[in-house]
């Protein structure tokens, strides 16, 4: 079993998007199983630390096939399928299962004196769990709580603090049938989170902090959301270097991915989250944002977290955290539109309406 980081050296993207009542017949295929389709692909490859893209429309993609090695063709038909796959409701442990075909909104619960955006607003667990109760009212489908602030600079707390924060709060909602994600990079923190009614872990180390911690995702059998993050919360914002942010993110994930299911986690429980603002310049972020398709080539759900996050703030001139939604929910729709399954925000009812109207929008014809 192994976890080491190894280059790929051919890579999928969709290309030419359409939100509605398209069709697979040759022009068009379907992007992950939801109503998004893609009628182009980049072909990117990574040879000795050159990098070559090619667009092929899916028109010509049989005959561009023919013309490569067996290699390439295999690869590539490996990645389509994953992009075109379908991906499978995600079941959970005591609370109704997730259907990622539709966009899911994780509610964000930072139950911490210093998170980036809301530390200190939900530190009582009276205001937590009302709060979380609000948030599913208002259209979230996951609660996701945390109590160590990841934020840039951020310090470490013990596991005992984390779980006197968070468990409280856990065992309250679990009653209510909350599907709830636990936040946090410690096993015995996953473990008694789990115990206590969480059904998801979400680990923006990618079960690589704590080497406990593939061990207690494969016990549990709850699905895992894989971050990657250059670095630690400490460091991660001192001068990221990459050499293409992109296939590096791209390769990470990959390589956790087949840690966890050599370890015996299978691919249908787990979903990947590329770590906007964990390591990254305003530039890698964009980056990130503006080809999230890539990232279906890993063939499982993605989820982004765009929420209120600095390099919003350093676009538009806002320090302001909670006067960053208009940004937040324009960052939102660019992933989702690109057809990430899942978003995490702050602000549930107004990702809400975007979503609405993103989507009923995507019903309207076209007429000439």
């Amino acid at each position: 079993m192994s976890g080491e980081l190894t280059k790929r050296n051919i890579y999928v993207q969709p290309l030419g998007l359409l939100r509605g009542s398209a069709f697979n017949d040759g022009v068009f295929k379907n992007l992950a199983g939801g109503n998004i389709y893609f009628s182009a692909l980049k072909i990117i490859r990574r040879e000795k630390n050159e990098i070559t893209e090619q667009i092929i429309p899916l028109s010509t993609l049989d005959g561009y096939l023919e013309k490569q090695s067996d290699y390439i063709r295999q690869e590539l038909e490996k990645l389509l399928k994953k992009i075109t796959k379908t991906r499978e409701t995600i079941d959970l442990i005591s609370a109704p299962p997730l259907d990622p075909s539709n966009p899911l909104i994780q509610g964000i619960l930072n139950i911490t004196p210093d998170s980036f955006s809301d530390g200190g607003a939900f530190i009582d667990p009276e205001k937590s769990i009302a709060h979380a109760i609000h948030m599913i009212g208002a259209g979230a489908d996951i609660i996701d709580i945390g109590g160590e602030s990841t934020k840039p600079g951020a310090k470490p707390v013990t596991n005992e603090l984390e779980k006197e924060r968070v468990l409280p709060v856990i065992k309250a909602l679990s009653e209510k049938n909350i599907p709830i994600s636990i936040d946090s990079r410690n096993a015995d923190v996953m473990k008694d989170a789990i115990s206590a009614g969480a059904n998801i872990i979400n680990d923006v180390s990618a079960l690589s902090h704590d080497p406990d911690s593939i061990k207690i995702a494969k016990e549990t059998k709850v699905p895992v959301i894989l971050m990657h993050a250059l670095g630690t919360p400490e460091t991660m914002q001192e001068n990221p270097v990459y050499e293409n942010v992109l296939l590096d993110i791209y390769d990470y994930l990959e390589s956790r991915i087949n840690f966890c299911i050599q370890a015996g986690i299978h691919r249908n429980r787990i979903i990947i989250d590329p770590g906007i603002g964990f390591g990254k310049t305003v530039d890698h972020n964009l980056q990130i944002i503006s080809n999230l398709a890539l990232f279906h080539g890993l063939g499982v759900p993605i989820l982004v977290g765009v929420s209120r996050k600095s390099f919003i703030g350093k676009i538009i001139g806002e320090s302001k955290t909670e006067n960053r939604l208009a940004g937040s929910l324009a960052a939102a729709m660019v992933c989702l539109e690109q057809g990430a399954q899942i978003i995490r925000v702050h602000d549930v009812t107004q990702t809400r309406q975007a979503i609405a109207i993103l989507q009923s929008a995507g019903r309207g014809k076209v007429t000439f």
